[in-house]
Order: C-alpha cells, then structure tokens, then sequence
C-alpha cells in the first residue's frame, strides 16, 4: 500500500461504516472516492481487463462492419490497426487516472463539466452508450447460444442478462479475476480458430491489392474503430480506480494500451477476413464464425461460439457496472445521497433491463449491422470534445492535481455548471456535426464536399482542445493545490510532489 492515509477524510467520501467489500466479496463503493488503505491488486492486472474486454464477438463485428463499406481487405485492415493503435492512446491515458485519484471516471469529469454540467451535457450520453453496447453483446451472446443449443433467443436472452447482472453486482473484483481466466482461454481457442481461417478461407480477388485504396471506405473503417475504441475511455478508470496511487501513470497507460490494441486489432482483422469473401451480402457476426470455423473441421463452429459466450457475458456485466455508477452519479448530482448496495443493484437492474429490451426488440430487426455501426459513430461524435477536454484538464491544464472532497460537493470549487468545459463541448460538437457521416440515416453538407469522407472525429478532437485551453487560462491553480493539499487526502508522496 502506499504513502499515509488521513483518516479523518473518509466520511464525506465514503459510504459510512462501510469498506469495499463485504464478508462475501460483494463491492460495496460505487461513485465515492476509495482510500489508500483500501487499494489493491498489481498494475499488470488491468492488461487481462482490457485484452479480454476487446477479445469478444461485438469487437468481431466492428470488422465485419467495415469490411461491409466497400474497402478491399488489406486497406480496410491497414485502417483498423493505424485507427486501433491511434484511439488506444487516449483510453490508456483515461486508464492512468484511476489510480491516481481513486475515482470513476465519471465523478471526476465534474471538475471540467461541474456537479450538475456533467449530469446533463456527457452523462447521458455515457448511458446511451453502456445501454446500447449491451443491446448488441446481449444479442450475439443469445444468438450463440441458440446457434448451438437450439432454445428460443428471448430465453438465452435472458440468461445472459440475469448472469451478467450477478457479475456487476459482485464488482471491480470478480470482473478482475474472469478476465484473466478468459484472455487465457481466449488466446487458445481463438487462436486455434484463427489459424484455421487463414488456412482455408478463399478471400476475393484483389484482396490484397495496393491499388484498391479508395478514401471513403478507409477513413470509414478507420472511423468506426476509433469510436469503438474511444467507447471504451468512460470505463478505464473503474477499473484500475482500486490500484495503489503509487503504480503511476507510465505502467497503467502500458498495461491498459498493449492489452486492448493486441485483441483489438486481432478481433478487428478477423471480423474482416471471415465477412470478406461474402461482405456484399452484409453477412452476420455469428452465421460467419459458424461457417468459416466448420471448414476446418464438423462442429468447431459450435465450439468457438459457445467458448465467445463469457466474454459476452463479462462485456454485459461491465456495461451493466459501468451504467450503474453513471446512473448513481446523475441522482447524486440533482439529490444528494449517500451510496450504498441497494442504490448499485437497482441502478444495475435499470441498464440491464433496458438492454434486455434492446435486445429482443432488435432480434426481430435485420438492420441490426446497420444500427449497429450507426451507433459507433454517434458514439464517436459525443464522445470525442470530451476525451480532449478532460485529457487536456488532466495531463496539461491541472497535471493530476484535483482537490478530491470539492469534487463531491455540489456548491463546491468546481462549481454546479463548469462553463469552460460545457462551452468547449458545445463548440467542439457544433463544429463537427458538418462533417458528420451517419450511414443512410445523414451527411452533412462538409462530409459531401468532402465526398463522404469523415473526419468529423478530428474536428470534434481539435477544437474542444483549443477552445478548453485557452478558456482555463482563467484558472486559479494555485488556490486549487492550496486545497488539494489541506483536504487529507494525499499521500505522504504525493504531498510532497505538490509542493
């Protein structure tokens, strides 16, 4: 454990009487801050979270997607990798805060966005994104299922649901120790499975031909896995919140990049490669790994969907985790409470419902590749001005230095409305909604002069950036220390590195 621990912070920060577990396991911290004493686990634990966390079928299905948009195989999977190692960054970047401040990622965006900014201009969206994420990881793990072991989808639906409730109910540890199980598995049958594809897939003519660049599909594929990547900036944070604070940033961002680009990318590529010799005919996730697994031999298929159905699971259970702490940090920002379990099983029971219905309502939709890739790019609109404002606030702006108890009072330094960050966001989302491409649904009027060319990322990205720096300018950082550094909630080590 690290540094010492000033007792006398714990009660506004903390559920009282409560530690993180009980004498079950069962976590019992949400949104509230975790002190030092109670921190845990090595750096390198995070690397299984976020290798399994891409080592799954909607990963997969990212890359059958852009497989579809008209790209030949080898620029459409140049685009993933250069998109995958380009948006890793700024996840492993969220990843190193969490130990550092011992908070959701969420809870500390009140710092740029204010105690009520938050709740209303990013966190909504993080529910969009945690609800449908889980309307698709539900669907292709009840598809598997029902693949193999032939019971109606809405029952495996089900299922799916009640398991993965039992895990985000369970908390940050259990989710810990399945992913290490599961990446080992992973790497096992999926790279039986792999080698089998690339042994006997026939892929198109051209496939790999140089001459095939065309900008649209490129800047598409590499678009539609940024998003999916970037998706995943609002969970790293809870988990690796729970990590000593002296870990630091350099071995976080390590352990967080190489763990999720590495089954990133592989996912990515395969989802590509199983579509590619049918990617006109818009071919289904599930339909494809049958397929393209029983040519190597009868039934492996089967094998490899039922061994992807965990991971789902795991998947599920983290959206359901992760929408929880996102819908406790919106009822603390309008009333405040003191959380506890009741407040995490009902706010998981509310995100798993509204996947589950998600679910079945889209099982019955063939657009579901459609909505699916739709998603991801809304996703990547909303989600890109805020990972530039709070990197920006975070690395160059106040360099770590947040004064944890103010974060948690709603008349406090932050303030109830952070007006430089919620006028960054806004400028930089207006700017890029010209250059937005939405599949069939919109273009703006950039995107077609540009011949539907998407670059709205870069400029959402940008321009947040610029307008965040230049507004906390304003700042007082010296009075922000000053209180960081009397509140007690610093280590020995990190007193003396404020100063």
């Amino acid at each position: 454990m690290a540094g010492v621990y000033a007792p006398e912070a714990e009660p506004d920060l903390k559920p009282e009487g409560e530690t993180s577990t009980n004498a079950q396991g069962i976590e019992l911290h949400s949104i509230d801050w975790v002190p030092h004493e109670e921190r845990h686990g090595k750096v390198w634990h995070v690397g299984p979270v976020w290798f399994s966390g891409n080592a799954e079928l909607t990963t997969l299905a990212t890359g059958v997607v852009a497989i579809s948009l008209g790209g030949n195989l080898l620029w459409t999977l140049i685009a993933m990798a250069v998109g995958t190692l380009f948006a890793t960054f700024f996840v492993a970047f969220h990843s190193a805060q969490g130990p550092q401040l011992g908070l959701p990622q969420m809870v500390q965006s009140r710092a740029q966005f204010g105690y009520l900014g938050v709740a209303i201009f990013v966190l909504p969206a993080c529910f969009l994104m945690y609800a449908g994420y889980n309307v698709f990881n539900g669907l292709l793990a009840a598809q598997s299922l029902q693949s193999v072991i032939h019971v109606g989808t809405t029952f495996w639906l089900v299922v799916t649901a009640v398991v993965g409730f039992g895990f985000a109910l369970w908390g940050y540890d259990l989710i810990h120790r399945s992913q290490r199980y599961l990446s080992a598995a992973f790497i096992l049958f999926f790279g039986i499975f792999t080698i089998g594809v690339l042994a006997t897939i026939g892929l198109p003519h051209g496939a790999f031909a140089l001459s095939g660049f065309k900008a649209t599909p490129f800047l598409g594929a590499f678009a539609l896995v940024v998003s999916y990547q970037i998706s995943w900036a609002p969970y790293v944070s809870d988990y690796s919140r729970y990590l000593p604070s002296s870990v630091g940033v350099k071995s976080t961002f390590n352990w967080t990049y190489w763990g999720s680009a590495l089954s990133g990318i592989w996912m990515f590529w395969m989802g590509a490669i199983i579509a590619a010799p049918i990617a006109s005919q818009a071919p289904g996730t599930v339909a494809a790994i049958h397929s393209t697994g029983d040519a190597l031999f009868s039934g492996w298929g089967n094998i490899v969907l039922l061994c992807s159905v965990p991971a789902l699971i795991l998947i599920l259970a983290m959206n359901m985790y992760g929408g929880s702490l996102v819908l406790i940090t919106i009822i603390d920002s309008f009333k405040k409470i003191t959380p506890n379990i009741r407040h995490r099983a009902s706010t998981i029971l509310i995100v798993a419902a509204v996947g589950l219905v998600g679910s079945i309502y889209s099982d019955s939709n063939a657009k579901f590749l459609e909505y699916y890739g739709n998603l991801l790019v809304i996703l990547l609109y909303l989600f890109s001005p805020w990972t530039a404002i709070n990197l920006v606030d975070y690395y160059l702006i106040r360099r770590g230095h947040y004064a944890i108890k103010e974060i948690f009072k709603p008349d406090g330094m932050y303030g109830r409305w952070g007006w430089r960050g919620i006028t960054a966001y806004l400028i930089g989302f207006g700017a890029s909604v010209p250059f937005w491409v939405v599949g069939t649904w919109y273009t703006g009027p950039a995107a077609k002069a540009l011949g539907k060319d998407d670059i709205s990322f870069f400029i959402g990205l940008t321009v947040s950036a610029i307008i965040y720096t230049i507004l906390a300018r304003s700042l007082d950082l010296d009075r922000e220390k000053r209180i960081e550094r009397e509140e007690g909630t610093l280590t020995a080590a990190e007193l003396a590195e404020a100063g």
